[in-house]
Parts: C-alpha cells; structure tokens; sequence
C-alpha cells in the first residue's frame, strides 16, 4: 500500500445508508434495474465514499449454484465492488461519459461461514479510499481502488482494483486502433449453445444458461476449455458489448478452476468455496476470434488460468479455491 493514503477504516462511516431502493442504474453503467445491487452511496473525502448493497436472496446467476450450505457468490461481491467504484467516480466528479477499464483486481475473503445465506437479503456495506494514480490535462486518467467489505455488520473481506479511466469516444477509438476494424457487437451474435458445452453440475450450476465452457480437455497438468458464454444470459451480459466483459472471463475463469479441482464428478466442485479471485486484463477479448482459458493448480493449491486469443495470452487469474 502507498504509504500517506488513507485506509477506509481510518474514518468514521455514514449511520444511515438506505437499503429501500437502489440507486440509478445509469451510475453503474447497467440497462436493467435489476442488476442494480447498490441501494445508497455517500462521498466522505475529496475521492472516498461508502456504500451499502442488498444482496439477493434469490437471482438466476448469481443464486444458480448447488453448493449447501449456500453461501452469497464471491463473484456477486466483486461486482457490487465494481458498482460501486463507478458510482463513486462519478459521484465525485468524474463525467457521466467516462468508463473504467479495469487492468488489475484482487478480491481476497475471510472465512466462508461470513457469506452464509440466511433468511434475509444480505446487507453489504464497502468503505472505499480512491488514489489517482495518473493524472493528464487535469483529468484523472489512472486510479487504484480500495475496498473493505462488511456483510451485516462483519468484515468478510477487501477488493481493490486497478482502472483506467476513458471516454467512450477515446475507447471507440482505442478498439479502432487495436482491430483496425470496427469491433462486432453481443446483439449480433447468435445464441447458439456449444454442442460440447460443459454438463452444468461440473461447475456447481443447476441452469445451463450459466456455463461458460466448452470443449473441456485434461492434458497432463492442464484442463483447457473454449469460452463460450451465451449472449443472452442478461446477468453477465446486461447491455450490448463489442467484447466479452471482464466480469465474463472471471466467471470463466472460477468454473474452469473448479473443473481442475474437482474428480470428473462434480462432487468437489459442489463442496468448494471460492475464496479468492486476482486478475489481470491486458486485452480485450474479441467477439469474432476463438478464446481458450489453460488452468494449472499450483503448489500452493491456488488455481492460475490463462486466456488465450489470436496466438496472446490476453488475460491471467488466479483463483484460490477451498475445500
């Protein structure tokens, strides 16, 4: 951590973040209200704020998982940090036609037992501190992103990321540049599923609308799949993209770590918990190009899984995974 920047615990929090309604949907770049998780956000510093978010009880993506007892999806907690940062950003000035490009992310969580569903949606409160990290033209155009994470009333983790900031116009022209061609778009491709797409109790899902992968292949101390969501899962694709979304790869990334752990039944990949997740972004993953994930388990037990594309390894995640 840089030293001189302040913690989120070093400050006092807002007492009555509101939890009856979530905020507008255009803060976190959503088309669907209900993909909104974050019901209030209050700015504390020039950059910092606090937020809280209701996690559901019951969602088709985030909730499709046989793992018992059930547990709120890490991957649910990332997104509600993302939510989070791009509300905060803009809250504290940052222009409504900037996005964040997120180039590294880490989510580390403390025991699992502190994710427990009960009979109440969860409420999750995230203290964020914001560090520019680049500055041009006045403008911040790099920042670090850290967040601590209470899930009714207890820490159950932090989640920092590293983001470029962007204008839509200066990222039509960054994708340009990169293809040389203008990029597809998710509306225009079809919804086909892989004839060889993964059974869905291998990865822990019920709906086969939720896996990613297909292809899978074990090949000494490799599992590699093909990565092929479908498009109109609204969850991890709730408005057009010309690429796949890092949120995507991630999930990508989790069912083919739970693949690499588990027996060829699905039965260690339904007792596992997710209990970590770091990634790096160094490509957009194309729409109109084969993308393949390698996973290895580590010494360490740790599962790192690339992303291959055009002949590149475009991004690289590391999942910690317990049992």
């Amino acid at each position: 951590m840089t030293a001189g920047v302040a913690q989120p615990t070093d400050r006092a929090r807002p007492p009555d973040l509101a939890v009856d309604r979530t905020i507008d949907r255009a803060l976190v770049h959503r088309a669907s209200v209900a993909e909104v998780f974050v019901t209030d956000i209050q700015v504390v510093g020039e950059l910092d704020h606090v937020a809280a978010a209701q996690l559901p009880l019951s969602h088709g993506y985030y909730s499709d998982h046989v793992r018992r007892p059930a547990v709120f999806d890490p991957v649910l907690l990332l997104e509600v940090g993302r939510q989070v940062g791009i509300a905060g950003a803009h809250l504290v000035g940052i222009p409504s036609d900037v996005v964040m490009l997120v180039g590294e992310f880490s989510l580390r969580l403390h025991d699992p037992r502190g994710l427990l569903v009960g009979r109440k949606p969860g409420r999750l409160v995230i203290d964020t501190v914001t560090e520019p990290t680049r500055k041009r033209g006045g403008r911040i155009r790099r920042g670090l992103v850290r967040q601590v994470l209470e899930l009714d009333g207890m820490p159950v983790g932090t989640h920092t990321m590293e983001c470029q900031l962007v204008t839509y116009a200066e990222l039509d022209a960054l994708r340009h540049t990169m293809r040389g061609t203008p990029a597809p778009s998710t509306r225009d491709m079809g919804t086909a599923v892989a004839a060889t797409q993964l059974a869905p109790h291998l990865v822990a899902r019920v709906n086969p609308l939720n896996v990613v992968l297909s292809d899978v292949e074990r090949a000494d101390s490799f599992v590699t799949a093909a990565v092929t969501p479908r498009y109109d899962n609204h969850a991890l694709f709730d408005h057009d993209y010309d690429h796949i979304p890092a949120m995507t790869l991630t999930e990508a990334a989790r069912q083919l770590a739970l693949v690499a752990v588990d027996d060829g039944t699905g039965a260690v990949a339904a007792s596992s918990f997710v209990a970590g997740i770091q990634g790096r972004f160094d490509r957009f993953a194309e729409l109109d190009s084969p993308l393949t994930a390698a996973a290895e388990v580590a010494a360490g037990g740790d599962v790192l899984v690339a992303f291959h594309q055009d002949g590149d390894v475009i991004a690289s995640l590391s999942v910690e995974v317990a049992r």
